[in-house]
C-alpha cells in the first residue's frame, strides 16, 4: 500500500492538490486524474508538484530554483497558473522552504517573481501579456462572439459581453468551440467578460483540461490586458470572479494581487490499481 503527503490550497476557489513528498511517484496523467477527483481522490482544478528546478530535465536557468510543475485536471501539462502560482508561494513559505517574503519561482512559462504581503494576499508577477489582433470566434450556448487571444504564457480567448448580456445567464457546462481551429492547437482557456462601472470587470471562465472553474489567475491577468487595449486605460483592474476578487496590476507587466490559501494536510493512500512506483 502506498501513500504520500499532500496539501489542499486554493486561490479565490481554484483548488489545487499540492504533493509534499513526491519522491517515489511517476506522476502520471492517471495519477493526477485520481488524484484531482473530486470524488475518487482528493478534489481539485490541478495538481502542483514542488521540484527543484535542476530536475525538472528540459529546464536550462538557475538549478536551485523551487519549480511549480503544474497539471490540469485531467493530467495534461500546463505552462501557468497564476492562482497556482501564488498557492504555491504560500505552501514552500508555510512549509519552510522559502526565506523572507519573495522569491523566484521557476515554471514551464519562466521564472515569476513573487511576494507576500502584509495583508495576508500574494502577489504574483506574471510578465507582459501579449494582447493579439487574430480573428477569433467562440461558440459557446448555441451562440458565436468575437474573442481576442491573450498570451500569458499560456493561451486564452477574451470575450466580451453585449451591454445587455451578463455572465451569469451563460451555460458552461459544454466546453466552447472556436474556429478557426489553428488558433489554439494545444486548447484554450475561455474568458467571458462583463464590463461593470470603472476598471472593474465581472468575469467566468472555462479552462482547458478542466472546464468551468471558480477563478482563473492568468485568465484575469488577459482579461485585463485586453481591457486596457480595448479601453486605453490600464486600471489596475478589478475582476470579479465566482471565488472572489483579484487586482491586476498591469504597470511593468501584469501582477495578480489576492489570496492564497492552505487548507488542510495529510496523508493519501494510492489506489492498487493504479501503476505508480517508480
Amino acid at each position: 500500500m502506498l501513500t504520500t503527503r499532500f496539501t489542499k490550497g486554493h486561490g479565490t476557489g481554484n483548488d489545487f492538490v499540492i504533493l509534499d513528498d513526491p519522491d517515489g511517484l511517476d506522476l502520471t496523467e492517471q495519477l493526477v486524474r485520481w488524484l484531482c477527483d473530486r470524488r475518487f481522490g482528493i478534489g481539485g482544478d490541478g495538481l502542483l508538484r514542488a521540484v527543484r528546478a535542476g530536475d525538472v530535465p528540459e529546464w536550462t536557468g538557475d538549478p536551485n530554483l523551487w519549480f511549480m510543475d503544474y497539471r490540469n485536471a485531467d493530467g495534461s501539462i500546463a505552462q501557468m497558473c497564476g492562482n497556482g502560482l501564488r498557492v504555491f508561494a504560500r505552501y514552500l513559505t508555510t512549509r519552510g522552504l522559502l526565506e523572507g517574503a519573495e522569491a523566484d519561482i521557476a515554471t514551464r512559462a519562466g521564472v515569476k517573481h513573487v511576494r507576500l504581503l502584509d495583508d495576508g494576499l500574494v502577489r504574483a508577477d506574471l510578465g507582459p501579456v501579449r494582447v493579439l489582433d487574430d480573428a477569433v470566434d467562440i461558440s459557446c450556448g448555441g451562440r458565436v462572439r468575437a474573442a481576442r487571444p491573450a498570451d500569458v504564457g499560456n493561451p486564452h480567448a477574451v470575450v466580451l459581453l453585449d451591454p445587455d448580456e451578463h455572465v451569469a445567464d451563460l451555460d458552461l457546462t459544454v466546453a466552447p468551440t472556436w474556429q478557426p481551429r489553428g488558433v489554439f492547437p494545444e486548447g484554450v482557456n475561455v474568458e467571458f467578460v462583463e464590463p461593470l462601472d470603472g476598471d472593474r470587470v465581472r468575469m467566468r471562465v472555462h479552462e482547458r483540461g478542466v472546464g468551468e472553474t471558480l477563478s482563473c489567475g492568468t485568465g484575469t491577468a488577459a482579461v485585463a490586458a485586453v481591457m486596457a487595449a480595448t479601453t486605453g486605460r490600464l486600471g489596475p483592474w478589478t475582476v470579479e470572479v465566482p471565488g472572489g476578487t483579484i487586482t491586476v496590476d498591469l504597470d511593468g507587466g501584469a501582477a495578480l494581487i489576492g489570496p492564497a490559501v492552505l487548507v488542510a494536510t495529510g496523508e493519501v493512500t494510492l489506489p492498487d490499481s493504479l501503476d505508480l512506483a517508480r
